[in-house]
Order: C-alpha cells, then sequence, then structure tokens
C-alpha cells in the first residue's frame, strides 16, 4: 500500500509557502523520514528536504494528499539529491 501512495505522490507537483519564517505549508511530501524540534526531514517529489530552525511543530500532516504544515521558527531549507531508505532493515544495517 506504501508504495501505491508513493506511485501516487511522485507525479503530484512539489511547492511551499513560508510566511514570516514561522508557518512552512508544503505540498509533494512522500513520507516524513524523522523530525525534532530543531530538524524535519521529508522526503519530497523533488528529493529529500531538510528544514532546520527551533521549536518546529508538524501541525498538520495528510500523506493521502501529500501535504504538511510545520510551524516554529525556520532557518534554513535544504534540499538533498540522496534518497534515505527508510525500512527497518535499512536502519538496522546503517
Amino acid at each position: 500500500m506504501d508504495n501505491n501512495r508513493n506511485e501516487k505522490n511522485t507525479n503530484k507537483t512539489h511547492s511551499f509557502s513560508l510566511k514570516d519564517r514561522k508557518s512552512l505549508e508544503m505540498k509533494g511530501v512522500l513520507e516524513v523520514v524523522s523530525f525534532n524540534e530543531n530538524k524535519v526531514i521529508l522526503q519530497t517529489t523533488q528529493g529529500n528536504l531538510f528544514v532546520k530552525g527551533s521549536e518546529l511543530n508538524i501541525i498538520n500532516l495528510n500523506l493521502d494528499d501529500g501535504s504538511i504544515k510545520v510551524e516554529g521558527y525556520v532557518t534554513s531549507l535544504e534540499y538533498s539529491e540522496k534518497t534515505q531508505k527508510t525500512g527497518i532493515f535499512n536502519r538496522l544495517f546503517k
């Protein structure tokens, strides 16, 4: 089922809106790889995105339509072409 969701979202447009460095809304999200109050790592249709800042909170997440809303103070957004493998075996054999 996860593969079907990823295949559907791969064709979707990726976009984001950042308001006053405090509210980030995004489309084209495939998966939340990891998050804490200082960093959110997202797998998007355009590669991995690292959102760095402070007091970061995921307010809304809907992987069915690929949307997310993050609030907090955003200091940087950085894309990586390398995708992180997130399966249980990949985590065990790092």
